[in-house]
């Protein structure tokens, strides 16, 4: 029987271990939570493992995590110290780590294999509501650090057919992400102008012009000040470039995040159907 065609997603990561924190700042993330567990019962659980590209790993070249039992990175700053001793225990894969560098190789982008990168918060923090089991095996797939988006939509596209092999293909980052802003009200406009360009343009642009329009970013308005590094838009492009002939969807939209901030998440494909239908 053929697998079915998995959707690939872009997700708003939100910020640092924010499944495991308590207290009032825990319910910034309410929605962010729910549209994750949404997600879940979208795919009907037919990811068989996941590829994660996160905006926290950066490599000259590409890197592929191939341990079969990731550690953990605590990349953050400022959170108590229990925050600093939390697991998240699901399995790596060197099976589908070897898979993602045979699909890389075959379209001529090299890429290394990692057996000791753990999992940092780009990844933890989504599987934790998505897959609270901790049971689902998950691959990560380093940025290169020249951040070149024609670059990561060719990965995207060299990737494709892990779609259908039962693998869920994830970009975690932020469709806005100026840390200082973040700290006011200074992001609020700037973070709406760039959710409202990212929305014309992955959900009502064509296939052709929504690559060409990724690729000239840096034109859209307030690109630069939702993104002054473009870190955690980079993995938007692998996500569009493994579904470039597919419909989009918002899955995930905020308009008061962390005061009054816009981000969101998107789905690049249909969800599969249920064997039950």
């Amino acid at each position: 029987m053929t697998e079915p065609l998995l959707p690939t997603y872009f997700i708003s990561h939100g910020g640092g271990p924010w499944p495991y924190m308590t207290g009032d700042r825990r319910r910034n993330y309410d929605r962010l939570e729910q549209s994750l567990i949404d997600m879940r019962a979208e795919l009907h659980d037919r990811p068989r493992a996941v590829l994660v590209i996160s905006g926290h790993w950066e490599e000259r070249g590409l890197a592929v995590s191939s341990s079969p039992n990731p550690g953990m990175v605590y990349d953050y700053y400022g959170f108590p110290d229990y925050l600093y001793h939390i697991r998240y225990g699901a399995p790596g894969s060197p099976e589908l780590a070897a898979r993602v560098r045979h699909l890389l190789g075959t379209a001529g982008i090299g890429a290394r294999l990692d057996p000791d990168r753990g999992f940092d918060h780009g990844t933890f923090s989504l599987m934790k509501p998505l897959y609270p089991e901790e049971e689902m095996p998950i691959v990560q797939l380093s940025l290169d650090a020249g951040l070149d988006p024609a670059f990561h939509l060719a990965v995207g596209r060299a990737l494709a057919p892990l779609r259908r092999e039962g693998v869920l293909i994830i970009g975690s980052g932020l469709s806005y992400h100026n840390l200082p802003a973040m700290r006011g009200t200074s992001g609020y406009e700037p973070s709406r102008h760039f959710d409202d360009w990212l929305q014309q343009t992955l959900v009502l642009a064509s296939a052709q012009e929504r690559e060409q329009r990724l690729i000239a970013w840096e034109q859209a308005p307030s690109a630069r000040a939702a993104h002054p590094r473009e870190d955690h838009l980079i993995p938007l492009m692998v996500t569009v470039g493994a579904a470039s002939e597919e419909p989009a969807a918002v899955t995930y939209h905020q308009t008061d995040f962390i005061g009054g901030l816009t981000v969101s998440s998107f789905r690049f494909g249909n969800p599969p159907i249920s064997a039950e239908l």
